[in-house]
């Protein structure tokens, strides 16, 4: 098994989060608070739990919070969750760089072959050695978490004459995979994004995909993203209940 230990992680953490609007008004959205701690910190605590300790936040919007957070903590302490040995680089990668664009802007920062790279708005437990020895045995670009969503409405099936067949409260998703985020990424993928502004998940991933170097790391344990304000309440309530998956 590879070891993951001193691997870099890139945090995609510059976007508007406009379903978010309600806290992303004052603060950008990887620093929206679960449980107190900016979900930032989240990810980047369960990354470290794994080896993974080098991170490179790619910010934008309110870039300048995330900064003097992290500047404010290194004088202050005010969240001890941040450890002394974390190696982090804040990069202003543009008010309105795509996510692509993002990770093209601090390519000169990356030291290895491979690192990961993920959102900053999604917890899971994915288990990130198995990912990244997924990654190394396949070969390949790039390797995609796939996971399942989490239901947020229940399905209804109708018959012609409007009689509802089947009610289900939390509907089965079990062959409906989506992007996960928590990527592991050859460095070389980067000379594939292309100059213009545009998203990581569109014309990169598609061509890289059609190049048979994208490969799926299925992942059916605990994933969940926080698009919206009903998302953070349930993440804040698992939390509230000391039921974290995401923590080590």
């Amino acid at each position: 098994m590879i070891k993951i230990k001193n691997k870099q992680l890139v945090i995609l953490a510059g976007g508007y989060g406009s379903r978010l609007s309600e806290e992303t008004m004052v603060r950008p959205k990887p620093m929206v608070e679960i449980g107190g701690i900016p979900i930032i910190l989240h990810i980047m605590s369960y990354y470290s739990a794994f080896g993974v300790n080098d991170f490179i936040i790619c910010a934008g919007y309110k870039a300048s919070f995330i900064k003097d957070y992290f500047k404010l903590n290194k004088k202050k302490k005010i969240n001890l969750l941040i450890k002394p040995h974390w190696n982090v680089k804040i990069v202003d990668t543009g008010l309105k760089s795509l996510t692509a664009k993002r990770i093209k802007k601090i390519e000169k920062y990356i030291e290895e072959e491979n690192f990961f790279l993920t959102y900053g708005d999604g917890l899971s437990n994915v288990d990130l050695k198995k990912l990244f020895n997924h990654h190394y045995n396949k070969g390949k670009l790039v390797t995609v978490t796939a996971v399942l969503p989490p239901p947020r409405f229940g399905s209804l099936v109708i018959s012609k004459n409007s009689v509802v067949k089947k009610f289900s409260e939390k509907p089965s998703n079990n062959n409906n995979f989506i992007n996960g985020g928590f990527f592991v990424i050859n460095k070389k993928a980067i000379d594939l994004i292309p100059d213009f502004n545009c998203s990581w998940e569109k014309e990169p991933l598609e061509k890289i995909s059609k190049l048979g170097q994208l490969v799926a790391f299925k992942h059916k344990g605990f994933w969940q993203p926080m698009d919206t304000l009903r998302d953070k309440e349930f993440l804040e309530d698992l939390y509230k209940r000391k039921t974290v998956p995401w923590i080590k």
